[in-house]
């Protein structure tokens, strides 16, 4: 029989994911790092549509929970790049799982013929 209701430790891993993956652009973010586009720039770039404010919260959020790692590759010029960690690589995968989930179902719902219209009665 499944318990009545969530532990603590069960909602607060849920909410740590919400946390990371319930940005709309978290996974836009993580799929990037993964092909190799590394450098803030780079990332607004790759990524239309992202503001500069938001791509930095998405990226410090991924440090903060050890998805990704920040490195600093020159001390005369400022120049960071971001990289996923081990476990920031098994979310890409993840993602990438959901993406061709989407796709699939996507495509399904396309091949559905339309329900036809009622008939009038009369």
């Amino acid at each position: 029989m499944p318990a009545k209701h969530l532990t603590l430790n069960e909602r607060n891993t849920y909410r740590r994911l919400e946390d990371v993956v319930g940005c709309k652009w978290s996974a836009a973010v993580v799929g990037a790092l993964q092909r190799g586009v590394s450098r803030p720039g780079q990332l607004e770039r790759y990524i239309p549509g992202i503001s500069t404010k938001i791509l930095n919260e998405r990226l410090r959020k991924l440090v903060d929970y050890g998805l990704a790692t920040r490195v600093d590759r020159s001390a005369a010029v400022l120049h960071v790049e971001y990289q996923l960690t081990p476990t920031g690589t098994k979310l890409a995968s993840v993602i990438e799982q959901l993406h061709a989930l989407q796709q699939e179902h996507a495509a399904a719902h396309e091949r559905k013929p339309a329900a036809a219209p009622p008939r009038a009665r009369g």
